[in-house]
C-alpha cells in the first residue's frame, strides 16, 4: 500500500519524504479453553458470531474478574479487550437474574459502539441500554428500572447518576461489575476528576452493601496496574500479554519535503511581535488547529496529510487520517476533496471530516457511511482514536505526533482490524518533537508505552469532589480515607470556606444547589454555534477554546463550508455566524504573565536553579491576524476586547546566574532569544518524558523575571491545580532537558526553524530566538544539574 503514497511530484524531493519504515510481522494468536462458568447461551451465541475460542489474554482476564479480583487488560488495539469483560459481565447476568453491570466509555460513540455489540448478541433479561446526554427524557425512566446492563460515561455519572442515586438505588443495590473502558484516557486534571467520581459510586454502592468488581481495559502501557489502581483507589491485577493474531504492519515515518523559500504552502508568515520583557507559549489551548510558518520550509502537515488521503482513495485504500484539531480535521477533509474532484468529479464526495462538536445525528450517520464503505476517506480528531469497531480499514494516516505514544499505538492500531496487512504513517509536523521523533525512530519503536499520569490528590480536583459527595450523603471520616492522602486538609478548608458544616455525623454541603463541576477542564458547558440567518445550530465549542476559534471575525469550518462569527456572547454561550468564503483564514494571539506563588522542591546547583511549585498566570486574546490564504500574507492584525482568563497551575522552571552565561558565551543582549528558543524546544520535547501533549502544557521565559531575579524558563500544567506533568518534568529533568538541547543542536538550519525552536503557539511570533544560544544555555544547566 505504501507504494500508492508518494511526495508531490513538484516538490522536487523524489521519496526522500520517508525517514524510516518499520515493519512489524504478522503473529498467530492463541486460544484457550472457555471458561467452565460462561453459560451455554452465551458460549453458543459467541460461537454462531464466530467466536471460536477465547484468546489467553482473554480467558485469564476474565477468569480473574469472575473469581472477584479487580482485573486491569492492557493489550493492544484490535486484541479483543472487550471480549475479556463481556465473559464475566455477561455470565454473572445470566446466571443471576437481578445482577446489574455499569460500563463507563470516555466517548459517547465507544458507548453506542458497544451497545450494539451486546444488543446484537440478543440475550435474554440483558436488556442493554445507553444513558448519556443523548438519551430522550422519555426513556430514561425506563433504563433506570429495567436496563440490566447500563452504558454511559464518566460525565453522566457524576451529573445525573451519582446525584439521583436514590431513583438508581434498584440498580446498585444489584451492581456486580463495573466496566472502565480505554482507561488510559482518564489521565491529568480529566483523570483525577474520574478517580474521585468512582471512589463516589464506591460509596454509594457500598451503602447498598454491594461491592462490584471492577474490570477495566487500557490500550499498551507503561504498569497498567498501578495505573488502574490509582484510577479505582483498589488493589488491581494486570493481563498484559496480548496472545490475539495480528496481521503484518507496515509503519512509515514521513517528513514533508522542504520547499523553494520563494514558495509558501500557504500556512501563512507570521509578522514579528513586538518584543515583550516575557516571552511566552500560549496556555496550553490550541489557537486554531493550523500550522505556522513563520518561514517557509517544509510543506505542511495538513497539506501534506490531505495529498496521502486523496492518493489513498483514489486508489481504492480505506484510509482514516487522524487530525490533532477540529479545524486541522475540516482542513484536510477540504483540501483532499478538492483534488479528487479535479482528478475525477465527484470522487472527492468518498470523503468526509469527522469531529468533536458534530451533531448526534451527523457523527452516526459518518460511521455507518464508512462502516459501509460509502466513505472511503475521513479526516477525524482522536474522537475516533477508541475502540469503535471500524472493520476494513486499510490505512491510518497520522497528521502529527498525538503526545504519547500510547495513543499513536492506538490510531495506528486502527488499520487492518479484520487480520489484515495494515499500512500506518506517521506525517511529521515543523516542529521539535516530531522533526525529531522522524529522525530517532529507536524512540518510536524502541521504547515502552508511557505510565499514565493523574493527581487524584490535587486540591483543584479532590476539594469540589469532596463537595459533590457531600451532596449525595454527609462526608464521615471513613469516606475521608476513601478519597485518600489530602482529604483530611481539604475538608477543614472547605469548612473553613463555607462550602461544608460540620456536625457530629459528618460533614455537610451548605447550599441549596449542587457545586459546579467540571470533568473535562473545558471550563464548563460548551458554547453553541449559530448560524444567525435560519437558527440553525451548526455544533459546538468547548467554552476554553472558544476565544481562541469562535471569537467575533473567526474563520470557523463546518464540514468543508466556511462561516464568519458575527458575535460571541459568552454570558449566553452562543456564538452566532454566518455562511461566507473569505480568501483568509484568521489565527487569534493572545498575552501571558506569570508569577510565583510558591515553591514545592527546588534543587540547588550553583550557577543554576531547578524548581517546583505553584504559579498565577494570566492571559487574555487579545487580537487576530488575517492571512491570506495561498500566499499566507497578513492582511492586518484586528484587536479582539475579551476577558482575561487566571489559572493557578503547578510549573517546573530553572533559573540560570548572569555571570555562567557570559562564561559559556552568551552575549546579555541574546539572553531573551536563548532562552525563548529553549523554552520552545523544551516544551516540544517534554511528551517524551510525561503524558502529555504540547497543548496540555504553556511556558514563559524571561531575562530577568520579577519573583527569581535571574533568568528563568518556566514551562506549566495548562490546567487548574496543574495535571502532573510539570511533576513529571521536575523528576526527569536532566532527561528531558538533554533530549531538548540535542533536538535543537542536530536540526540542520542555521538560525532556527519550527522543527527545532519555532513554536506553532507562540504569542510573540516567534521572536526573538536565538538557536544556538540556545544550545550554550541548556549545555549550562546539563553540566551543573544531577542525572
Amino acid at each position: 500500500m505504501l507504494r500508492h503514497l508518494r511526495p508531490r511530484a513538484d516538490s522536487g524531493t523524489g521519496d526522500s519524504a520517508v525517514t524510516h519504515v518499520e515493519r512489524m510481522p504478522a503473529r498467530a494468536g492463541v486460544t484457550a479453553e472457555w471458561p467452565r462458568w460462561v453459560p451455554e447461551e452465551l458460549r453458543d451465541t459467541l460461537t454462531r458470531r464466530g467466536v471460536a475460542a477465547p484468546w489467553q489474554h482473554q480467558a485469564r482476564a476474565a477468569e480473574l474478574a469472575y473469581d472477584g479480583h479487580h482485573v486491569v487488560v492492557a493489550t493492544g488495539t484490535a486484541s479483543g479487550k472487550s471480549l475479556a469483560y463481556q465473559l464475566p459481565a455477561l455470565s454473572r447476568l445470566l446466571a443471576d437474574p437481578r445482577a446489574t453491570v455499569l460500563y463507563l466509555a470516555p466517548t459517547k460513540a465507544l458507548a453506542a459502539d458497544q451497545l450494539r455489540a451486546v444488543d446484537g448478541l440478543a440475550l435474554s433479561g440483558v436488556r442493554p441500554a445507553a444513558y448519556d446526554g443523548d438519551t430522550p427524557r422519555t426513556e430514561r425512566e425506563w433504563i433506570r428500572q429495567h436496563s440490566r446492563f447500563v452504558l454511559t460515561n464518566p460525565d453522566m455519572l457524576h451529573h445525573s447518576i451519582l446525584p439521583g442515586h436514590a431513583r438508581w438505588a434498584g440498580f446498585l443495590r444489584r451492581l456486580a461489575f463495573v466496566v472502565v473502558d480505554e482507561c488510559h484516557t482518564y489521565r491529568g486534571v480529566f483523570g483525577s476528576h474520574v478517580a474521585h467520581v468512582l471512589r463516589r459510586l464506591r460509596r454509594q454502592v457500598a451503602r447498598y452493601g454491594r461491592t462490584p468488581v471492577f474490570v477495566l481495559a487500557s490500550a499498551t502501557s507503561g504498569d497498567p496496574a498501578a495505573a488502574a489502581g490509582r484510577l479505582i483507589g483498589l488493589p488491581v491485577e494486570a493481563v498484559v500479554e496480548d496472545t490475539s493474531p495480528r496481521g503484518g504492519v507496515t509503519f512509515a515515518l514521513w517528513e514533508p519535503p522542504l520547499l523553494p523559500a520563494d514558495r509558501p504552502d500557504g500556512d501563512g508568515v507570521v509578522v514579528p511581535a513586538t518584543r515583550r520583557p516575557a516571552l511566552r507559549e500560549g496556555d496550553g489551548r490550541p489557537a486554531d488547529g493550523d500550522e505556522p510558518a513563520p518561514d517557509a520550509i517544509r510543506r505542511s502537515a495538513l497539506r501534506e496529510t490531505a495529498d496521502l488521503l486523496a492518493d489513498a482513495v483514489a486508489a481504492g485504500v480505506r484510509t482514516l487520517a487522524f487530525v490533532r484539531s477540529r479545524k486541522g480535521a475540516e482542513v484536510v477533509a477540504t483540501m483532499a476533496r478538492r483534488s479528487l474532484d479535479e482528478a475525477v468529479p465527484g470522487l472527492g464526495d468518498r470523503v468526509a471530516a469527522y469531529r468533536a462538536g458534530y451533531l448526534k445525528e451527523e457523527r452516526r450517520s459518518l460511521e455507518r457511511a464508512l462502516l459501509d464503505g460509502e466513505l472511503l476517506g475521513l479526516a477525524s480528531t482522536n474522537a475516533l482514536e477508541l475502540g469503535v469497531d471500524l472493520i476494513g480499514l486499510d490505512a491510518v494516516l497520522i497528521c502529527g505526533y498525538p503526545g504519547t505514544r500510547a495513543s499513536l499505538w492506538q490510531q495506528a492500531g486502527r488499520a487492518g482490524r479484520a487480520g489484515g496487512e495494515a499500512l500506518a504513517v506517521l506525517v511529521a509536523r515543523d516542529d521539535p518533537l516530531d522533526t525529531y521523533l522522524v529522525h530517532h525512530p529507536e524512540a518510536v519503536f524502541g521504547r515502552p508505552v508511557e505510565s499514565t499520569v493523574l493527581d487524584p490528590s490535587n486540591p483543584y480536583v479532590l476539594g469540589p469532589q469532596l463537595c459533590c459527595a457531600a451532596v449525595e450523603a454527609p462526608l464521615t471520616p471513613a469516606d475521608l480515607e476513601l478519597f485518600g492522602p489530602g482529604a483530611n486538609d481539604a475538608v477543614t478548608a472547605l469548612v473553613e470556606a463555607g462550602a461544608l458544616r460540620q456536625r457530629p455525623t459528618g460533614w455537610y454541603w451548605r447550599h441549596s444547589g449542587r457545586p459546579e463541576v467540571d470533568l473535562r477542564g473545558t471550563g464548563g458547558a460548551p458554547l453553541c454555534v449559530v448560524e444567525s440567518a435560519t437558527g440553525r445550530l451548526l455544533g459546538t465549542v468547548d467554552p476554553a477554546s472558544a476565544h481562541f476559534l469562535v471569537h467575533p471575525g473567526a474563520v470557523y469550518l463546518h464540514q468543508g463550508v466556511s462561516y464568519v462569527v458575527d458575535e460571541l456572547d459568552l454570558d449566553d454561550a452562543c456564538a452566532l455566524v454566518h455562511a461566507e468564503e473569505p480568501d483568509w483564514s484568521t489565527h487569534a494571539r493572545d498575552v501571558t504573565s506569570l508569577s510565583v506563588v510558591s515553591v514545592r522542591s527546588y534543587v540547588d546547583a550553583g550557577p543554576v536553579g531547578l524548581f517546583l511549585g505553584e504559579v498565577d498566570v494570566t492571559s487574555q486574546v487579545v487580537s487576530y491576524q488575517r492571512r491570506r490564504i495561498g500566499s499566507g500574507e497578513v492582511i492586518d492584525t484586528r484587536p479582539l476586547d475579551l476577558p482575561t482568563r487566571e489559572l493557578r497551575t503547578v510549573a517546573v522552571w530553572f533559573t540560570l546566574s548572569p555571570p555562567a552565561l557570559a562564561a559559556a558565551g552568551v552575549d546579555v543582549a541574546d539572553i531573551p532569544g536563548a532562552l525563548h528558543a529553549a523554552e520552545h524546544a523544551a516544551i516540544g520535547l517534554l511528551p517524551l518524558v510525561a503524558t502529555c501533549d504540547r497543548w496540555d502544557i504553556g511556558g514563559l521565559s524571561t531575562a530577568a523575571h520579577a519573583d527569581t531575579e535571574a533568568p528563568t524558563v518556566f514551562v506549566y500544567d495548562g490546567h487548574p491545580g496543574g495535571a502532573g506533568f510539570a511533576e513529571r518534568a521536575y523528576g526527569t529533568a536532566a532527561s528531558w532537558l538533554r533530549a531538548t538541547r540535542d533536538a535543537i543542536a542536530g536540526c540542520r538550519c542555521e538560525t532556527g526553524c519550527p522543527s527545532c525552536v519555532q513554536s506553532p503557539k507562540c504569542g510573540n511570533g516567534n521572536n526573538p530566538l536565538a538557536k544556538a544560544e540556545a544550545v550554550k544555555v541548556l549545555d549550562v544547566v546539563l553540566a551543573h544539574l544531577p542525572e
